[in-house]
């Protein structure tokens, strides 16, 4: 992993204008954290902290400060929504030989088989090592694997010192067969023929009972048979 120095000046004012005013003199505020203090308040010079973070999001800092050196790691990092520039950063204080638990990016090796496609389900890798001997990236060989294949936590190899933070059965990469041009029509004509033979029925469905509403609003075909009005019985005199 990187290691950057870097000049840290103590900040007195906070609030909103006073972050406005020290990214107007091209500085990034900070706030420090960790070891029970309470939280340490700096601006850190702009160009010099987004070169540091522009490539590993792990770099480790050494913050000159007025009381001394002091080893920091990158913790929340905000930046413009537009332009990119930074505009807050929270960093966590750190001790050498101190074990810490980071996210690290991982890379893909190698080839996989013909007709096979790659999806990376997880980009980072949770681990922990030693706050000094963070890995910048990891890497996950693919070499060789094809359709129904997968790669897990596990599969990724870790340097000596590193350990994995997660569960080891997560899928990072899966792979999937190519779909072939033929195989996509057939898929095609087979559902075209579903949605017909579908629409046809639902046709014949509507007709019949279209043909039996008729009959039944107007009567037609019920043949009803004539009755007798009963007689009544004269009481014998």
């Amino acid at each position: 992993m990187s290691e950057v120095r870097i000049a840290a000046e103590p900040r007195t004012e906070f609030g909103k204008g006073a972050a406005r005013r020290v990214r107007r003199a091209h500085r990034v505020p900070v706030v420090l954290y960790g070891h029970g203090d309470a939280p340490r308040h700096y601006s850190l010079p702009g160009h010099e902290l987004m070169l540091a973070l522009k490539h590993d999001a792990n770099t480790l800092l050494t913050l000159q400060t007025e009381d001394g050196d002091q080893l920091a790691l990158p913790k929340a990092v905000v930046r413009d929504p537009l332009k990119g520039f930074l505009e807050h950063v929270d960093l966590v204080a750190v001790r050498r030989g101190e074990r810490v638990t980071v996210e690290v990016p991982v890379q893909l090796t190698g080839e996989a088989g013909a007709d096979t496609l790659v999806d990376q389900q997880t980009l980072t890798l949770t681990v922990s090592a030693d706050a000094t001997a963070l890995p910048d990236h990891l890497e996950l060989d693919i070499t060789g694997r094809t359709a129904g294949d997968s790669l897990a936590a596990a599969d990724v190899a870790l340097p000596s010192g590193t350990e994995l933070g997660q569960d080891p059965e997560h899928v990072m990469v899966a792979f999937l067969g190519v779909v072939s041009e033929e195989q996509l029509e057939a898929e095609l004509a087979e559902s075209e023929a579903e949605l017909g033979a579908g629409a046809a029925g639902a046709q014949a469905a509507a007709d019949d009972v279209e043909v039996g509403s008729e009959s039944d609003a107007t009567g037609e075909g019920d043949v009803v048979g004539e009755t007798e009005a009963p007689q009544s019985e004269t009481p014998a005199q």
